[in-house]
């Protein structure tokens, strides 16, 4: 398992969706620094979530090399020719999975060199934080995003008996843009755009039709109570395409059965450029809301679902923006504060620019070891003989962490009927996602 001696940084991010291609591509660029000598290698691992050349283009990161692979070409291609560090932005168990995958191959390189891997999450971590974090122990580098979330992280390690050392803090990697001015401090009033408000959609918060029906209609009432402000509906994602989250009914087939009036209307793109215009953002619970906060643009998380964990709107509890609609509509702007605000990572005051300075650090130290430990993820036959090799199982990969028999062994691209193939089967498992699910759903409840 050679690594690259040539001079170059040679990075590969393995993402399963847009946003954790968004937050892989973006954290490898935080780990070198401006101006390093790197190569940044994508892998979009296969699934339903894989993103699409849009999504992709939206995020706007550009690698030397892009493509598509499973769980075992992947370790295929890095058993033959291995990087110098790995990101791993994939859900847990596609983590943990890969972990063993590169901890069997180290095992068969004895002299080589392997990765540094590095991992973490992608936004607001408001569920499932024991398993999580133990399906992403074994990486060299585990970040989190604000100095809440490393208290917690080596909590949750510390307590099962697990190494902790490979937390590190760190922040969101894609927070940044222009501090927020009021309109009136940008330019001329008479010429100035609107007050813009943005509701931050989220494809599975809230899940249940009669609570996103609910939020569309409040944001139409809004723009009609206020035909002076613009009001945009922020989707992550058209139809047809998928995100981390499933999103069984979409705002845009939601829309169709409301009038809406002429200063409320349904846009997509990147979400810097959208706070760019942003007066006022609104969610239930998206991280859009941390990049709102910032940019110092007001930001209110709306109660009028309740504050709960199933929202993850009670990870806000403390920050200032708790709100409703009634009173949004009434004028009200919230104001964050400001201690909430410097636990999270988000860092306003600007310190943001050094907060990668112990990741890039720990990164350097690491890759400047002549050897490095064995990958010991803390789930093993061991401590989790009924649990782990299901995980394995869903990638290929038996219970030491080689390939199945019959795993997918192709290196190379697909061939068209390959590849039409499986752009029928992710259409009719996003139909059946979006369509037949819903329907099934509605008759059960009859």
């Amino acid at each position: 398992m050679p690594v690259s001696n040539s001079g170059t940084t040679r990075i590969t991010v393995l993402a399963d969706s847009d946003t954790r291609w968004k937050w892989g591509a973006l954290t490898a660029s935080r780990l070198t620094g401006e101006g390093a000598d790197t190569r940044l290698d994508g892998r979009l691992l296969r699934g339903r979530a894989t993103p699409t050349v849009r999504q992709l283009e939206e995020v706007g990161v550009r690698a030397d090399s892009l493509r598509e692979v499973t769980a075992v070409e992947f370790l295929r291609e890095v058993e033959r020719d291995a990087p110098d560090v790995i990101v791993l932005a994939l859900v847990g168990g596609a983590v943990q999975a890969v972990l063993h995958g590169l901890a069997r191959i180290a095992e068969g390189s004895v002299g080589s060199r392997r990765p540094v891997v590095v991992t973490g999450y992608v936004g607001v971590v408001y569920e499932k934080l024991a398993d999580g974090l133990l399906l992403r122990h074994g990486a060299d580098v585990v970040l989190a995003n604000s100095r809440q979330d490393a208290e917690r992280f080596r909590a949750v390690y510390e307590g099962v008996g697990a190494d902790a050392s490979g937390v590190v803090e760190s922040a969101l990697p894609f927070l940044g843009g222009a501090a927020y001015l009021e309109k009136d401090q940008k330019h001329d009033p008479e010429t100035a755009d609107p007050y813009t408000v943005v509701f931050a959609a989220q494809p599975s918060v809230p899940d249940s039709r009669a609570h996103r029906t609910y939020l569309l209609r409040r944001m139409v009432e809004h723009a009609r109570l206020h035909p002076d402000r613009e009001v945009l509906i922020k989707l992550r994602s058209k139809p047809g395409e998928h995100t981390t989250h499933i999103e069984e009914l979409p705002y845009q087939k939601l829309a169709k059965g409301e009038d809406l009036p002429p200063n409320c209307r349904l846009v997509y793109g990147n979400m810097g450029e959208v706070l760019d215009r942003t007066d006022l953002l609104v969610t239930v619970s998206s991280t859009a809301a941390l990049e709102s906060l910032h940019r110092r643009i007001p930001t209110a998380v709306l109660t009028d679902l309740g504050v709960r964990e199933a929202l993850g709107n009670h990870h806000f509890i403390g920050s200032g923006c708790l709100a409703s609609w009634d009173e949004i509509d009434a004028g009200y702007s919230p104001e964050a504060a400001p201690e909430w605000v410097a636990r999270q990572g988000v860092a306003p005051d600007g310190t943001y620019a050094k907060a990668f300075d112990a990741a890039r650090e720990r990164v350097a130290e690491l890759l400047a070891q002549p050897a490095l430990p064995p990958i010991a993820p803390y789930y093993s036959l061991t401590t989790a003989p009924g649990y782990l090799p299901g995980i394995l199982a869903r990638h290929h990969l038996g219970p030491d962490g080689a390939p199945l028999p019959g795993a997918p062994a192709a290196d190379r691209e697909p061939g068209p009927v390959r590849q039409a193939v499986r752009s029928a089967a992710r259409g009719a498992y996003r139909h059946g996602v979006q369509r037949v699910a819903p329907v099934i759903r509605r008759m059960g409840e009859l």
